[in-house]
Order: C-alpha cells, then structure tokens, then sequence
C-alpha cells in the first residue's frame, strides 16, 4: 500500500467561508474533551461548494485526527505489521514527519489498525497501540522521546484508550481502572490491577470540588481519584462482548453513559454510588460518542443518528441513512460521517433531521469522527485514505 502519499485536487465538497474565529483540536474529543468544537463564523451549508483540497493514505485505522499548532496528526497500519503515526502541515497537507514501530494489524473482524487517536500536548504527541506499547514523540521533528510497554491484559479488540493530559501524568483506560505516565519520561505514577479495560478515554470531571476521573471500563462504570488512582465508586455495566467504547458525558451533577450491542443508555445521579435516574435502549452508541447541545443528546444509536432528551431519556427523532457512523459537532451544528462516507452538516435541534449540506467524499468503513479545527475538516475511512477541506470559498 502506498502510504504519505499527498495529492492536491479539486472536489465538490467546500466547507468553510473565511474569516473563521480559529482553535486546534489537540486530542480526542477536542479542547473541551466533549466533541464540540468551539469554531464560529464557518459556513455549513457551503459543503457541496468546489474547493482545493489535499488527501493522503496513511494505511488501515480508526485514529481520528488531531490539531495543533499548524499541524495534523494521524495514525495507520502499513504493511500489516508497522503502525505509523503521521505529522502533515495542517493546511497544505505536506508530509513533515512519520513515526514508525513494530505492531501488528490485527484486522479481527474489521480492517484493523491503530484505535486512539494522538494526544498533543506541549510539544510532545503521546500515543497508545492495541497491544498497550506508549510512546511520547517530539511534535516538532518526529524523534522518539521516552516508550513504555503496558503489561496489562489486552481487551479482546485492543486498547483504544487516547492519552488524557492532566497536571503531569498522562492517563490511559488500560487496566481495571487506568494507568498514569509521568507524561515527561514514561515512569508509572499509579495503575489498576492488570484485567481487561475499557474502550474509552477517561474524562475528567469536578464534584463537590474534587477533580475525579471517569473510567469506563469493561463492565463497570468507575469514578477514579486521579492523584493515585483510588477507586471511588463504580456502577455496573455490563454489555455484549465487553464494549464500553463511548466516552461518558457529565453535565452538573448527573453522568450520561451508553453502550452498542442493544445495551443503551443511562442518565445518573453522580454520588457514591450512583442512583439511576433513567435507563432505555433510545441511545445505543458502540463506538462514536454522542454530543450534548441544550439539553439534547445527538448520537448513534445502533445503525442510526438520534435525538434523545437529556432529562427524560426520550428519543425525539431518528435518520437511518447514517448507519453506523459518527459525529462531531460545532455550535449548535452537527458534523456527521455515514458509515459508508458521506460527510453532512445537520442542524442541531430536537424537531427533526435537518441536512443543510452533504457530499459523498469516502468510500469503505467510516468509524473515525470528523474533526473540525480552524476552519478545515479532516475525515478519514478504515482503509486509511484522509481528506481535508479548505476554508475558503473561491468565488468564480
């Protein structure tokens, strides 16, 4: 497979009119670590408009992209045995570094490839593969600064679990309930006992002012002091093969979490320990996690987009032509990918589905979310081809 391979061209799908009030997107979920980009002024019915726009293969994977400083980075699997972390000029699209260490497709039942998507953090870009091998990587130039292998239990479709950054420890779902990295050398500052994770990145949250981490993990939600990883509480989850992928979604003192395979969602009550609140099949995310925007939940459930409402749990509206994609979201806009790539721009409102611009620009699995990050969209399918979309619309 060829891969790094960037071309520029012209296609019908422009996104962005300028001047766009700019922000990077650093890490999985973006800056607020909710899937919400905090860019204004872009235009979202300009999809279907023709602009230049530059694309790269980067091999098999479902790493999303992340921002900064100029800068895309991405991973991929190449020749079925070596991932790659790539760095791109944001903007134009040149290759400017790779990354490159042993690990294995392990293509089990879908393409394979790396999961987590890079975190970049101070100049530094921290990544995790299936099989639990870390590695922290100078943003600018691509040299290797520290590498750590995880002895903990692989989860049967591999870690993807992205680096969360917090204080001087970066944090990964790997382990019963986490592990933590001095993120400057790699040393282990605390860790879980070594049974199967979880697929999400931690997300932390502050209750009763105590900043607290929440894990989701195989079977269980865990709330985790992240100074030295201390159980605080759990609620119990258990689902079809073990996937809790989607990040859980706190907003005041309550915490939204949900789960594919017919599982669905709940809403809680954050306390030691939790008390439910509500619990249906209205919101079955197996992998992308849902946005909240005014009090409404857009998400996929199973092989559809959805609505639900935050305080009831009812499930407002359904589009099934999105199958089992993803989404990000900007303002009170949607930012959907089909599963079968199609990339659309959806009003965010509980009335009903409402596409104000699409265009089919992918084929094969589309699982990664699109990342918006000033004014540029960045999508990416399984096979591993990227396209990014200029902001700027040339007039003619």
């Amino acid at each position: 497979m060829k891969t790094n391979i960037v071309t520029r061209l012209t296609v019908v799908w422009i996104l962005l009119a300028a001047p766009v009030i700019a922000a990077d997107w650093p890490n999985w979920r973006g800056p607020n670590l909710d899937g919400i980009s905090t860019e204004t002024d872009w235009d979202p019915s300009a999809l279907n408009k023709a602009n230049v726009v530059w694309q790269a293969e980067i091999g098999p994977g479902y790493s999303s992209v992340s921002v900064a400083d100029g800068k895309a980075y991405v991973m991929g699997n190449i020749h079925r045995n070596t991932d790659v972390l790539y760095c791109f000029d944001a903007v134009s699209g040149a290759p400017l570094w790779r990354f490159e260490y042993p690990e294995p497709l392990n293509p089990k039942y879908y393409e394979g490839g790396p999961s987590a998507t890079p975190t970049v953090h101070d100049g530094k870009v921290y990544t995790l593969s299936k099989t639990g091998k870390v590695h922290c990587v100078n943003a600018l130039t691509g040299k290797g600064i520290w590498s750590r292998n995880l002895p903990h239990k692989v989860p049967t479709w591999g870690f993807a679990s992205s680096g969360l950054i917090l204080d001087e420890k970066v944090i990964f779902n790997v382990g019963a309930s986490g592990v933590a990295l001095n993120k400057n050398d790699g040393s282990v500052v605390w860790s879980s006992d070594n049974s199967e994770s979880g697929y999400a990145t931690p997300v932390p949250f502050t209750h009763n002012g105590t900043l607290l981490l929440a894990i989701f993990g195989k079977d269980t939600l865990i709330a985790v002091d992240p100074n030295d990883g201390k159980q605080l509480w759990n609620y119990p989850w258990q689902t079809q093969n073990d996937v809790n992928a989607a990040d859980p979604i706190i907003a005041g003192d309550e915490i939204f979490i949900t789960s594919g395979y017919n599982r669905g969602a709940t809403l809680l009550k954050i306390a030691s320990p939790p008390t439910r609140i509500w619990e249906n099949k209205n919101m079955r995310s197996q992998m992308s996690g849902p946005v909240l925007i005014d009090g409404y939940l857009y998400g996929i459930d199973q092989n559809q987009l959805a609505c639900v409402d935050w305080k009831t749990g009812k499930q407002l509206w359904t589009e099934r032509k999105i199958g089992n994609g993803s989404l990000t979201a900007a303002g009170d806009k949607l930012i959907v990918a089909s599963e079968n790539g199609r990339l659309m721009i959806v009003q965010a409102a509980p009335d009903g589905f409402h596409e104000l611009s699409g265009a089919d620009l992918l084929i094969a699995r589309c699982w990664a979310p699109p990342v918006l990050s000033n004014g540029y969209i960045y999508f990416r399918n399984s096979h591993g081809k990227l396209v990014c979309g200029c902001q700027t619309v040339t007039e003619s």
